[in-house]
């Protein structure tokens, strides 16, 4: 009896721990431009394109400090290119913004006419990762791998139920 109780315990544990594993992720750092950085003549909006943002990442802006820098705007200022007095600005070259909340961000350099001229990044940032969608197998022994994989995990659910009661 004490077997099975500590088996259920260890079980109640691992289904908490699970649980528990989303919550422990550490956030993506996305280096702005990837190897191009913060500069001009770069798509940004192809960029974040390509990526997903959640709370908990972080942007690192990677510029020369003498002829870049970083605004963090809303989006009317960001569509004019325009800097308010209340604006956060970065200019250290290597500027680490983390993403602590999900919504809109908007950045560009106010640098000359560099925003008018593309240098503006504009990103959404998600509470949570979307789930991966798992490729559907082809071939039919692919698909038999996953159907085994499908029932498996069943057995072994009723399993954990069985030794519960």
């Amino acid at each position: 009896m004490a077997t099975k109780q500590m088996l259920v315990a260890v079980l109640a544990t691992a289904a908490l721990a699970l649980a528990h594993l989303p919550g422990l992720a550490v956030g993506t750092e996305h280096m702005v431009g990837d190897d191009k950085g913060w500069t001009l003549n770069f798509n940004y909006t192809a960029w974040a394109d390509t990526k997903q943002f959640v709370v908990g990442d972080t942007l690192v802006f990677k510029y020369n400090s003498a002829a870049h820098n970083v605004v963090e705007v809303g989006g009317p200022d960001f569509l004019s290119c325009t800097q308010p007095p209340n604006a956060v600005v970065w200019a250290t070259g290597e500027d680490r913004v983390t993403l602590d909340k999900a919504g809109r961000k908007w950045f560009f350099c106010a640098v000359g006419q560099h925003c008018q001229n593309g240098m503006k990044l504009k990103i959404t940032i998600l509470e949570t990762a979307a789930p991966t969608p798992q490729p559907e197998p082809t071939n039919p022994a692919g698909k038999l791998h996953a159907r085994f994989g499908e029932a498996a995990a069943a057995v072994t659910a009723l399993a954990a139920a069985v030794l519960v009661f």
